[in-house]
């Protein structure tokens, strides 16, 4: 099973969004998780409530640092996606296990620009669906690292000029 692991800064909104869609949707083939450089320390109220409209769980979520997945003692992950442009943009820990690193920008549904309804929160949630269920139509296992790294680059790359971010 690959680990991925999604990140943003404050890993409250975006970040936990698409830890629970790839975990339902990719349950037995991959781990997902979640971590922010800066977390905010409890998940946005609006992500949670729109994850359990769509019928998600959500207990086990929570903001963390992505210290914990960072360092020799650490877990190796296979991919990180960031999903915010701020995070993309910080200089990264190094990752146990060299993993495929990408980024797919996601607008943050509670930042600049947005008024924190359940609407921009429903928006940012199907783009990372979407992006998700890109990433399940790969075939990493027959593709090399390098191959799977550009096709999931790739992924961000073609959504975000399709959707606007």
């Amino acid at each position: 099973m690959k680990r991925v692991l999604f990140l943003c800064t404050a890993n409250s909104a975006r970040s936990i969004l698409a830890e629970a869609i790839l975990a339902r949707k990719g349950a037995g083939r991959f781990q997902a998780l979640s971590a922010g450089s800066k977390p905010r320390g409890e998940p946005n109220p609006l992500a949670l409530r729109l994850l359990v409209e769509r019928g998600h769980e959500v207990r086990d979520l929570r903001s963390k640092s992505w210290d914990e997945f960072a360092g020799s003692g650490a877990a190796a992950v296979d991919l990180v996606i960031t999903v915010c442009d701020n995070a993309a943009g910080e200089s990264c820990p190094v990752w146990p296990g060299h993993p495929v690193q990408a980024h797919w920008g996601i607008p943050d549904p509670a930042g600049e620009g947005h008024d924190g309804a359940l609407d921009d929160f429903a928006l940012a949630y199907d783009r990372l669906a979407e992006r998700i269920d890109r990433l399940l139509a790969l075939d990493e296992a027959r593709l090399e690292p390098r191959e799977w790294r550009d096709a999931v680059a790739a992924i961000g790359r073609e959504c975000e000029g399709a959707t606007g971010g």
